[in-house]
């Protein structure tokens, strides 16, 4: 059992590691609305520079320096079901109720699936469980990098294709087909040429030699991804600020749609990650860890992709701002609760 000793080492190191993110997104928010310092048309560039350039080093410089032969596969076959088990669900409902739009069920998924691994996740895997977390965590940081968040990514481009060239309907059953297939040839043409996800499969490839034939990167190329990757937690929390000036209220959305982001991420997402993790085999502290990573905050990279897509950036700004503020009772709550339980 812990004790109050630890509960208090595990809130000092998480708030320590937290407390430099409201920084920049306050640097964020005072630079438009107090200081004027930026334009709409600049804040939109600050996005794309994030979502394109620093977003992919970041992934990579991480990605690369994993091993993925040590991995805990029974961990990641968890995560993968709960994933898809999620994303099952909200494919029924978007048959069963004309409520549950294409766009609804991708910011969903967003809310219940992509959490903010590297930024919350490492120290408060370090303070809970040590390095074994840790290393946890980066494994599951690579597989969201390389499976997830390129999927959102791929359900955002085909959305963004179906508005742009929507198919004709004229009752011809070949020509229906034809069209999709058009959609299909420019999405896949589109997720090629996004650095976000060929950063990863990089930065994955770069793995699997160095751990297989022993060799590390060179300092030259180490220094030059690092300048630009390290600035990646600070540039996204600073967008969030420039996101929440631009809005009439700090909360960007209504009531509605910020519980349906806390539920999601808080709740849905935890819980069926406890089933599957039970349904795989897990237990003892790999089964916390399973279950306390599903509830950390909302991953900042489904905001700067939200942006830069159209689809919802002010539900998952709030999802973020809000989710990462209340996140450190309730975590510290799954530890208790769970040390207790399993």
């Amino acid at each position: 059992m812990i004790g109050w000793d630890d509960v208090y080492k595990v809130v000092y190191k998480v708030v320590k590691s937290m407390f430099p993110l409201y920084v920049a997104l306050m640097l964020g928010y005072g630079s438009v609305k107090w200081w004027r310092l930026f334009t709409h048309e600049q804040c939109n560039g600050i996005n794309r520079f994030i979502a394109l350039i620093v977003l992919p080093l970041f992934g990579f410089e991480f990605t690369a320096h994993i091993n993925p032969y040590t991995m805990n596969f029974r961990l990641l076959a968890a995560d993968a079901l709960s994933k898809l088990a999620i994303l099952a669900i909200l494919g029924l409902l978007g048959r069963i109720s004309s409520r549950a739009s294409y766009d609804w069920i991708i910011t969903t998924f967003s809310l219940c699936t992509l959490t903010n691994l590297l930024v919350v996740g490492v120290p408060v895997m370090r303070a809970m469980y040590g390095q074994w977390g840790v290393d946890l965590v980066v494994q599951l940081f690579m597989v969201q990098s390389l499976v997830w968040i390129p999927l959102v990514l791929l359900l955002l481009e085909f959305r963004n294709t179906r508005i742009m060239d929507p198919p004709e309907n004229n009752g011809v059953v070949d020509e229906e087909r034809r069209s999709y297939w058009s959609l299909a040839r420019a999405m896949g043409m589109k997720m090629a040429m996004n650095p976000n996800v060929y950063a990863n499969v990089l930065g994955l490839a770069w793995a699997l030699m160095a751990n297989r034939f022993k060799f590390t990167m060179p300092s030259i190329m180490e220094g030059s991804v690092e300048i630009m990757s390290k600035a990646g937690t600070g540039t996204a929390m600073f967008n969030i600020g420039i996101f929440i000036a631009m809005q009439t209220r700090v909360i960007a959305c209504g009531t509605g749609p910020t519980v349906l982001g806390l539920v999601s991420r808080f709740v849905v997402g935890p819980t069926i990650m406890a089933v599957c993790s039970l349904a795989v085999g897990l237990h003892g502290p790999a089964l916390q860890i399973a279950i306390i990573q599903a509830a950390i905050p909302q991953a900042i990279a489904s905001f700067v992709f939200g942006n830069e897509y159209g689809l919802h950036a002010n539900v998952l700004s709030t999802a973020v701002v809000l989710g990462t503020v209340i996140s450190l009772p309730l975590l510290i709550g799954y530890y208790i609760g769970l040390d207790y339980a399993v």
